[in-house]
């Protein structure tokens, strides 16, 4: 076959770059006559002869195709020129793949996208058919180990679609040796990505504007072409015609099958009405499941059922389904009173008021069912509290048993404190202060006692799951995850509005505590409108400081325990204030019975007297004083929190007086003793000092005492009280910090010294008077005169009358206590000195005789006792001399010194007490 023309050159493209299926607008030189004389079109090695549309002998428009080179040349074959040749090239780029949900201007090649499905191997969904990198860089797969990054990762994936995708999973599995700068260009990759996608339909219509139009073209020739069909028959158009023929053939079916039809809607009707019980079985099972589990308990079944159907029913608008909701609804009502029912029954846990909390608040209660907890628990500590001191009021009067169902708390097992106070609170003050109750005493408190006990473990027992249901409240424990973040701000807002609510109830349960204790220990304190509530303990006696120190040990030890909870110290100040009035009533108390312990010392009084002349009864009445104080140690002693006793110039006084009166009652005790009559002595264990040298005989079978010798014994008592007794309680005293000490002491003192001087001018004048009173009689006996009398031949028997009296005052006074032996006969001999001299005085004249008879006795006397001579004695003894003459001559002096060696020798034996003292004497 000849050719009439050139072969075809194409000089250009446009565009000169695509993907597949890009159209394109090929120009040139003889590139055909016509449609029919175009044969062939090559770019870059693909036919595109199907796709092309020749134009003119210049322009040729066509699809590129799929090639396997990515830049080739464009290839026209003419029957009239044959294959042409091209001076420019056309450049293939790779296709983007285009998701099934994707938007495309084009029709898409589906067949990769079909092997991928259908790849079982491979086994990804349809809607992970997503780029496969879609960071748009290299990948390059890292041999860090699957099981390491499962568990550096848990719960989550490294594939982009899934809900848990993990950004870093993925990094170090695909990317972990990629550098950063391809990293950032991946950034850029995705925000183009994103940008794209964000432009919508719209970039698809801009992308594909031509392919639009020949849509519409070819829309548009259909139409015209059905028009001119249409206009030439009478029936219409066609596609009327067809719509009529459809509509009757319709109505025929729908008469020849319209009873199979019935019973096939019937049958579908029943399948689904079965299909529907089948599919929501669980809320038409609901309501009576709900009831089945609230009588087994499984209150957590019913909660995430009730959820369950809340989520799915809830805005249902289906008849059927709202009715049946309604009926759950009911169902959960009941559920809800239940539940606050028993979240409000008192006694119970702490772990199930919690769990009906949490049960509550998951069923979305209205109101705060927590707080109300709270409330009713308040309640109930204050009706526990009252109800136990009434129990105890009624056992007193012996109507009702002690152990009430409301206050026997045997869940709490907290020691009693009575078995330590038997074993470490006992007195040990001797023999002489032995109770005669026997030992079953200590473990038989008195029902205050047992009161204050049994209310502090009451409390002890409640109030800690009281203040840790709050807490709990506050922080939100109480309840589940769901209602904590639900209602969060909520409760914030109630937790500070009902701080200050909860704070008052636990001062009202302090208070009441406070109150119950008060009015059955210290009832005075209570105000007058509270005696009825808090009081009506109908005792007449009062509990002794041993008990009132269990007591406060007691309390102190409730105190730590609260403290332990990390209660606000202001909440309890006023357990730490009745603490202190309880500590200083405990020390009146002690005082006030020791006082009354101190009253009946006279009666052990048993008059054995040592080698010191003291009995039993100063060494007594020192130990009761600190065997008092000792069981005040733990009172005084002040904890952490605590103040002085002594804090109060109130209680500083009156303990200063009774102090006082404790020391001027043992001091009458004494004066009591001073003054017994004879037959009130018993003196059959009476002892007295056997290794005194001289007894006069004075011991003897019928030895008995008689009121001088008791109040020689008194006297001695007295001198060792002043002069240790009293200055040891004095140091007592100091050492357990009690105030005014030196007013104890100077009054007490003041008091002994006293009584000591009077017993003491008692005794002298018992003693005294007759030696006194003897003189007169016997220096005048038969008819003596001064101025007629023979010549001295010796000492009168008078004065050794006189000399033996006082011999027997020394015997007696050195048998009881050899101290008071100068003492008592210095006063006597001032007695005795002093009526010799007014006798002596009293004489108008003497002989020369007589002068010397006077002299010689009053000489006698004054040597005798010279040991015991005071200024006052030896002043009277002087006096009487020079009442007499004076010796004129020497024999009357020689006579006189010889009278006075004869008495002292024939009298020895009498006057060896006198010699051997004033050796003694001497020796010192």
């Amino acid at each position: 076959m000849s050719r009439s023309r050139q072969p075809p050159l194409v000089t250009g493209i446009s565009p000169n770059e695509g993907i597949p299926w890009t159209k394109v607008t090929i120009r040139g030189e003889n590139l055909g006559t016509g449609p029919t004389d175009l044969i062939g079109l090559a770019i870059c090695g693909h036919n595109c002869l199907l796709t092309a549309e020749w134009m003119s002998a210049s322009k040729i428009v066509c699809r590129v195709g799929q090639a396997k080179n990515d830049k080739g040349d464009i290839i026209v074959t003419t029957k009239s020129g044959g294959k042409g040749t091209s001076t420019v090239s056309f450049k293939l780029l790779k296709p983007e793949k285009i998701g099934i949900l994707d938007q495309s201007a084009v029709w898409v090649d589906e067949m990769n996208y079909y092997d991928m499905r259908t790849d079982r191997n491979k086994g990804i969904p349809p809607l992970s058919l997503r780029p496969a990198n879609p960071l748009g860089i290299e990948i390059e797969k890292s041999k860090f180990p699957q099981k390491e990054l499962e568990m550096l990762f848990p719960g989550m994936s490294a594939d982009f679609t899934s809900e848990n995708f993990s950004a870093a999973w993925y990094l170090i599995e695909n990317h972990s040796t990629t550098s950063f700068e391809q990293l950032k260009m991946a950034v850029s990759n995705l925000k183009r990505q994103a940008n794209k996608k964000s432009e919508g339909s719209l970039a698809c219509v801009k992308g594909g504007l031509s392919t639009f139009f020949e849509a519409q073209d070819a829309l548009a020739a259909i139409h015209q072409k059905l028009e001119a069909d249409g206009t030439e028959k009478v029936e219409g158009s066609m596609t009327q015609k067809l719509e009529n023929v459809l509509n009757r053939a319709s109505n025929t079916a729908d008469t020849l099958f319209q009873e199979v039809l019935g019973r096939k809607d019937k049958a579908d009707s029943t399948r689904n009405a079965l299909n529907v019980l089948q599919r929501f079985k669980f809320l038409f099972n609901l309501p009576l499941n709900i009831e089945r589990n609230i009588q087994k308990g499984d209150y957590d079944v019913v909660i995430n059922d009730y959820e369950k159907a809340k989520s799915l029913f809830g805005k249902t608008e289906v008849q059927v389904f709202k009715k049946y909701y309604a009926e759950v609804e009911t169902r959960i009502e009941a559920l809800r009173e239940l539940l606050l029912d028993k979240l409000l029954e008192t006694p119970s846990t702490l772990h199930d008021q919690k769990r009906y909390i949490r049960y509550l608040s998951d069923l979305h209660a209205p109101g705060d069912p927590a707080w109300q907890c709270i409330g009713a628990q308040h309640r109930w500590i204050l009706q526990l509290m009252h109800s136990c001191k009434e129990g105890y009021i009624q056992d007193l009067k012996g109507t009702a048993g002690l152990h009430s169902p409301m206050v026997d708390l045997e869940s709490d097992a907290r020691p009693s404190l009575l078995g330590h106070l038997s074993q470490t609170a006992s007195l040990k003050r001797g023999s002489s202060f032995q109770s005669g109750r026997d030992d079953t005493w200590r473990y038989k408190p008195p029902h205050r006692v047992a009161f204050v006990e049994k209310l502090t473990k009451l409390v002890l027992s409640q109030l800690p799951n009281f203040w840790k249901l709050w807490i709990s409240y506050v922080n939100g424990s109480l309840f589940s995850e769901t209602a904590e973040k639900s209602g969060q701000i909520e409760r914030s807002k109630n937790v500070r509005q009902r701080q200050n609510d909860f704070k008052k109830m636990i001062q009202e349960v302090m208070q009441s505590l406070v109150k119950l204790i008060r009015g059955a220990l210290l009832p005075l304190s209570i105000p007058e409108g509270g005696v009825r509530q808090y009081g009506g303990w109908e005792v007449k006696s009062e509990l002794s400081g041993q008990w009132l120190t269990h007591v406060i040990q007691t309390i102190r030890l409730t105190y730590e325990s609260l403290t332990a909870l990390e209660i606000p110290n202001d909440m309890l100040q006023t357990i730490q204030d009745l603490i202190l009035d309880l500590r200083v009533r405990c020390v009146m108390v002690t005082l006030q019975h020791t006082a009354e312990e101190i009253k009946r010392l006279a009666e052990k009084e048993d008059w054995i007297v040592d080698n010191e002349g003291l009995t039993s009864l100063p060494y007594q009445f020192e130990q009761c004083i600190v065997h008092s104080l000792q069981s005040l140690k733990g009172v005084l002693d002040c904890k952490p929190g605590e103040a002085s006793v002594f804090q109060q110039p109130k209680t500083q006084e009156e303990v200063c007086q009774l102090s006082i009166n404790i020391m001027q009652i043992f001091i009458y005790c004494l004066e009591q003793l001073s003054t017994k009559p004879d037959a009130d002595v018993d003196t059959t264990h009476l002892s007295v000092d056997v290794s005194s040298p001289d007894l006069f005989g004075s011991i003897h079978e019928d030895f008995s005492l008689t009121s001088e010798q008791q109040l020689l014994i008194v006297l001695s008592n007295c001198c060792y009280l002043q002069c240790h007794t009293f200055l040891n309680i004095a140091e007592h005293f100091e050492k357990y910090n009690f105030q005014g000490i030196e007013k104890i002491t100077q009054v007490s003192m003041a008091s002994l010294k006293e009584l000591d001087q009077r017993l003491f001018e008692n005794y002298i004048e018992l003693k005294a008077d007759p030696i006194v009173g003897s003189l007169e009689p016997g220096i005048y006996a038969g008819y003596f005169d001064w101025k007629d009398c023979l010549p001295p031949t010796g000492v009168r028997n008078y004065l050794k009358e006189a000399l033996v009296n006082i011999i027997a005052v020394h015997a007696e006074v050195f048998t009881i206590s050899k101290e008071l032996v100068p003492r008592v006969l210095s006063r006597v001999v001032e007695a005795v000195s002093e009526e010799l001299s007014r006798l002596m005085q009293c004489v108008s004249s003497f002989s020369k005789n007589g002068a010397l008879q006077a002299r010689l006795e009053i000489c006698a006397l004054r040597d005798t006792v010279a040991v015991h001579l005071t200024p006052e004695s030896r002043s009277s003894f002087k006096q009487a001399l020079e009442a007499l003459p004076q010796l004129s001559s020497g024999a009357d002096k020689k006579l006189l010194e010889e009278l006075l060696n004869k008495f002292k020798s024939s009298m020895h034996l009498q006057l060896t007490c006198f010699q051997s003292a004033s050796s003694a004497l001497m020796k010192t």
